[in-house]
């Protein structure tokens, strides 16, 4: 079983950044296929961001140019720096990882995903 702790978030102006983070247990971290998503109250989770060696990086078009996610495999750690806020972007963040091994591998689903975070609140003040 695979633990993640997220931090980071918290209160930041429109236009202002913040950054995540995201910290996994596991020995095999850099095999691992690493996503952000989030939750807005009343709306449905969706999908931000995700890096895997296969196949590659992914943004939602909503964050693309904005967001950037990277991981330090040597920290078993993914990140996501969060640019240019806006307070639709306000909304419950969460951390997801799939440790099983994959031929396709659909990053935005969060079906894909094996385990999840606790989720990290980030709130945009307009």
């Amino acid at each position: 079983q695979v633990q993640l702790v997220e931090s980071g978030g918290g209160l930041a102006q429109a236009g202002g950044s913040l950054s995540l983070s995201c910290a996994a247990s596991g020995r095999t971290f850099s095999t691992y296929g690493m996503g952000w998503f989030r939750q807005a109250p009343g709306k449905e989770r969706e999908f931000v961001a995700a890096v895997s060696l296969r196949p590659g990086t992914r943004y939602a078009d909503s964050v693309k140019g904005r967001f950037t996610i990277s991981r330090d495999n040597a920290k078993n750690t993914v990140y996501l720096q969060m640019n240019s806020l806006k307070p639709e972007d306000t909304a419950a963040y969460y951390c997801a990882v799939k440790t099983r091994a994959w031929i396709y591998f659909d990053q935005s689903r969060g079906e894909e995903y094996d385990y999840w975070g606790q989720g990290t609140q980030v709130t945009v003040s307009s």
